[in-house]
């Protein structure tokens, strides 16, 4: 754990796609499932967050239990995709380590559709990590790309996310963390205002 950054993508990734996680209800995972992007009841002019860590997935969700996010879905979305909601994001929160003021960081985030947030990484049982994790906020034209460009395939793991609760639960984290995604720091290209933020 020591040797990880502070900062750092990592998710189940090839040299063309990178995983990412949401959770919702059956009544837009199902349809979303069928269609292989989202669709109605989902609404496009809300924003939408995504998470390449499994474990915060697990940590936000309660392992799929929680109303609303019964069904975990795996988003695998092009690396052109993912690299332009880098490019265009801003902070979701105002950090004087990386704007020089309160106005500069307002800006940024009135002339981005995409929010990066690093929050505490979680562990089998929930509990905060001593390094963080990415989440992506899409809104306005970084959700319409999200849907009609970037994704390539869906997967329902809420089967294996309960699975893994289950163990967890029996106290058998051997076998829990052997059911984890390989996940592994992101190897692809990032803009170079992302870069200051993820050091």
């Amino acid at each position: 754990m020591q040797d990880i950054p502070y900062r750092q993508i990592r998710a189940v990734h090839t040299g063309r796609t990178i995983r990412v996680y949401q959770a919702y209800s059956p009544a837009i995972a199902e349809p979303a499932l069928a269609a292989g992007t989202f669709v109605p009841p989902f609404k496009r002019e809300r924003m939408t967050w995504i998470k390449p860590s499994f474990l915060w997935m697990a940590y936000r969700c309660g392992w799929a239990s929680k109303p609303g996010q019964e069904r975990v879905l795996a988003l695998d979305l092009t690396q052109e995709g993912f690299a332009w909601a880098l490019e265009h994001s801003a902070l979701s929160h105002y950090d004087p380590e990386f704007h020089p003021d309160r106005e500069t960081w307002a800006k940024s985030v009135k002339t981005h559709p995409v929010r990066i947030q690093w929050d505490p990484e979680r562990g089998l049982r929930h509990q905060p990590l001593p390094h963080r994790s990415i989440q992506i906020g899409l809104s306005g034209e970084a959700v319409g790309r999200f849907v009609d460009e970037w994704i390539t395939a869906i997967t329902d793991v809420t089967a294996t996310m309960r699975e893994i609760g289950g163990l967890v639960a029996a106290g058998d984290l051997d076998r829990a963390r052997a059911l984890l995604p390989d996940e592994r720091p992101y190897t692809g290209i990032l803009p170079e205002s992302f870069s200051a933020s993820a050091r």
